[in-house]
């Protein structure tokens, strides 16, 4: 046998990604996949809860905030953090120790007996969160190339949508029948299970040995700045006012951190994100895109939520049935528009029909109101629903066909790190106007509103000071006539919500469509590395013209020796093959 030159093909082990079977390929798929449920879960499963929560463990409503907040901050923060080490070190163990801190975070919570250390313990959580969110997409490059990536990229999408629009549903079942502490506890065997599965079945390319140099000052520069202007965006209107010494103050810490960090990173010898990755029209356009989908999926599935409780006065658990339809339509966008692209190897058709299709969804969930024929509100978000899970995997997607093998993982991490800062600021800002346009409606109902609680006699004194009280009122248990007042004004409020991201989404479109229609290449990560490729999406005609090839790699999951119709193996095939086994 010839022995092909020494170097990247080397790193290369013997149990290669490469040579592993489409049930090898599911095996692995099933310990990501379960990572990345415990992840979103985490996120969602105490939403309908923490009122309850903080109840019990005797928070006021600063604890309500951080609570949530720490979480969001510490899975932000780690995200890009997580994607730099998986370019670094060995990424199979990064993901079971992400998957432990997730766990150890996950139980202290659930023994919480203080508003302090639940919040601290959601850090733990939300950093362990992070890494899970980040390397099941990185590692999901590594055992399958792009082409072959969109069918399994739906099961990705399948995961998202239950535990986004299902957690809550879940939380509000558990809360009513084990208690709250199994919000924290469910994700628990979850994670134990994908650890034992990861160990068992998950085989990575052996990593190149090169000098690990940690990037400490981007670290704490991205870190800093995105947590104060986090921090910033959460507090502001309610702790203190968007115009104020203290806003000055955050917004331009935020600035000079973040501008340092711009600095260091340009320097640095292993920067967390790589400013040459902006360089990259896809990634700059991907960034854009991300932040878009953040703020449309994070606002969509919260306010959704407050939406059917609040504006149509359902329970916890009855709003989680109501929200199937978004699950429906994002599950079913995904598997479909996954297997459609490795069919027939286009990418960008899907993407562009999927970002209108969020458009559309959104501006006509801006139509609804608190009355509204329940089915046509159910066709609205399967739209909204649908457009997402067209789009926001595949975001990821492109970028990875795009990217060098050395940079994947913080450009995977960065895709990430910037759709959960879309949404991180869509929730607190659109919140915002929420809560000023619910004051504003029924600040323009009070002589309605008087004449009802009038009405009531004796009973309108404790409706009056519930609703006085700055809290949010238990709609389903006021009386008929007030509560028709308040449901319609919540109905009108979260429409106008909708009517606000729908713009925004179009950000989403704009950025699709102008984003380089590179092929989609048919190298694994790890192939690309050996080859010596530098840009997926530089194979063209050249490794994909074959029509019989591009057959066989779809029915094969390109991971074997393809042959053509004479019986011959291909040249694509010889080439990949004769990469593996070069090292031995």
């Amino acid at each position: 046998m010839s022995h092909a030159p020494s170097g990247k093909a080397e790193a290369l082990s013997s149990d290669s990604p490469a040579a592993m079977s489409h049930r090898q390929v599911m095996e692995a798929l099933s310990g990501l996949l379960l990572g990345m449920f415990v992840a979103i879960l985490a996120s969602t499963v105490v939403s309908t809860s923490l009122p309850k929560i903080i109840s019990d463990l005797k928070g006021g409503e600063s604890a309500y905030t951080w609570v949530v907040t720490s979480t969001l901050l510490a899975t932000t923060v780690s995200t890009p953090v997580w994607g730099k080490l998986a370019d670094l070190v060995n990424r199979k163990l990064l993901i079971q120790l992400a998957l432990v801190v997730f766990v150890l975070g996950s139980a202290l919570a659930g023994f919480s007996q203080n508003p302090g250390t639940l919040i601290t313990f959601r850090v733990l959580q939300g950093l362990g969160a992070g890494g899970l969110t980040a390397l099941s997409q990185i590692i999901l490059a590594d055992i399958i190339s792009p082409r072959e990536r969109g069918r399994y990229m739906g099961y990705f999408g399948a995961v998202l949508a239950v535990g986004t629009v299902g957690g809550p549903l879940i939380g509000g079942v558990l809360t009513d029948t084990l208690g709250w502490r199994w919000n924290f506890f469910v994700g628990v065997p979850f994670a134990v299970a994908a650890i034992i599965v990861l160990q068992l079945t998950l085989k990575l390319r052996v990593m190149p040995k090169r000098k690990v140099s940690i990037d400490y000052p981007g670290i704490i520069t991205i870190a800093g700045g995105v947590s104060l202007l986090l921090i910033w965006v959460t507090l502001a209107g309610k702790n203190f006012d968007w115009i104020s010494v203290t806003s000055f103050v955050m917004v331009i810490g935020a600035v000079i951190l973040l501008v340092a960090a711009v600095l260091i990173e340009r320097r640095a010898v292993e920067p967390i994100l790589p400013m040459t990755l902006f360089q990259n029209r896809t990634f700059s356009l991907a960034v854009i895109g991300s932040i878009a989908v953040g703020i449309a999926m994070f606002g969509a599935t919260v306010y959704l939520a407050q939406y059917m409780q609040l504006a149509r006065g359902a329970t916890p658990t009855q709003s989680g049935l109501l929200t199937i339809p978004m699950i429906g339509g994002l599950l079913i966008s995904s598997t479909v528009a996954g297997n459609l692209i490795t069919r027939f190897g286009k990418w960008k058709p899907f993407m562009v029909v999927g970002s209108i299709a969020l458009v559309v969804g959104l501006a006509l969930m801006g139509t609804i109101q608190y009355n509204t024929f329940y089915p046509l509100v159910a066709v609205f978000m399967f739209i909204t629903g649908a457009g997402v899970g067209m789009v926001m995997q595949n975001l990821v997607l492109v970028v990875q066909n795009t990217t060098e093998p050395k940079n994947i993982g913080a450009a995977s991490a960065g895709v990430a790190f910037f759709r959960s800062l879309g949404g991180a600021l869509g929730v607190s800002i659109l919140g915002t106007v929420l809560g000023n346009r619910v004051t504003t409606l029924l600040d323009g109902k009070q002589a309605e509103l008087g004449k009802a609680i009038a009405g009531l006699g004796d009973k309108g004194a404790a409706v009056a000071k519930e609703l006085s009280s700055g809290t949010i009122p238990a709609v389903s248990s006021l009386p008929d006539g007030v509560r028709q007042i308040i449901e319609s004004a919540y109905g009108q409020a979260v429409a106008n919500v909708f009517l606000i991201a729908a713009p925004i989404a179009i950000l989403l479109v704009l950025a699709v469509v102008f984003m380089p229609n590179k092929e989609l290449t048919s190298k694994t990560v790890a192939e690309r590395d050996a080859d010596g490729d530098t840009d997926g999406g530089t194979l063209g005609a050249s490794a994909q013209g074959s029509a019989g090839v591009d057959d066989v790699d779809r029915s094969h999951g390109a991971h074997a020796a393809e042959t053509t119709d004479d019986g011959s193996v291909s040249a694509d095939s010889q080439e990949r093959v004769g990469a593996r086994a070069s090292h031995s």
